[in-house]
């Protein structure tokens, strides 16, 4: 089935879009391809892109606050889960404190954006 439009870019505001593309770029060993002053690109080479836009008001999302919600968060899949948890740690991730389910396990990155690590079904 054919849509209206194609998926591009999956975009998160930030107040440092180069640290945080830094950041996914080591999760998930995607390469900057594009670097503007207010903008930074990642891809593995494929069609859909994740980018990170300057916000310099931004304010992370206080999650599961519905009075804050998240808006969107990323799905990553890994094949060791304990291994890519400690990994992230390293690079500033933050576990979260609310954990609400088994197979998979919420981080913030960086800049406060909600993130899970799922294990391969």
């Amino acid at each position: 089935m054919s849509g209206i439009a194609r998926m591009r870019s999956i975009v998160l505001d930030c107040p440092d879009p180069k640290a945080l593309s830094d950041f996914y770029a080591a999760v998930t060993g995607w390469q900057i391809i594009g670097i503007e002053h207010d903008w930074v690109t990642l891809s593995d080479g494929g069609p859909i892109r994740l980018a990170f836009q300057l916000a310099s008001d931004h304010k992370p999302p206080v999650w599961p606050d519905p009075d804050h919600p998240q808006q969107l968060h990323l799905d990553l899949l890994v094949d060791d889960l304990a291994k890519a948890e400690a990994e992230v740690q390293e690079l500033g991730a933050v576990k979260h404190a609310h954990q609400p389910g088994e197979g998979f396990t919420v981080f913030l990155d960086p800049a406060g954006h909600p993130f899970c690590l799922c294990a391969v079904d």
